[in-house]
């Protein structure tokens, strides 16, 4: 994995994270040297999100029942 700064980092598990069935997702990636785990927006959207960016913030909305993630 290449970061922006020239460093890279080794993806040393791929997991799921959630709290629920419904609100979980597969194959996301921990990177040594990240604080965060690596989640693409498709993996959001495969779930049926809508991700939705501002200057500010990140909106993700479940399209099936309207809750904000």
């Amino acid at each position: 994995m290449a970061f922006d700064n020239e460093k890279s980092g080794i993806i040393v598990d791929i997991g799921k994270i959630g709290e629920s069935l419904s609100h979980s997702i597969d194959g996301v990636y921990l990177v040594d040297g990240l604080k965060y785990n690596m989640l693409s927006v498709s993996q959001l959207c495969d779930k049926y999100n809508l991700v939705v960016f501002s200057s500010k913030q990140c909106l993700v909305v479940n399209v099936n029942i309207g809750d904000v993630c």
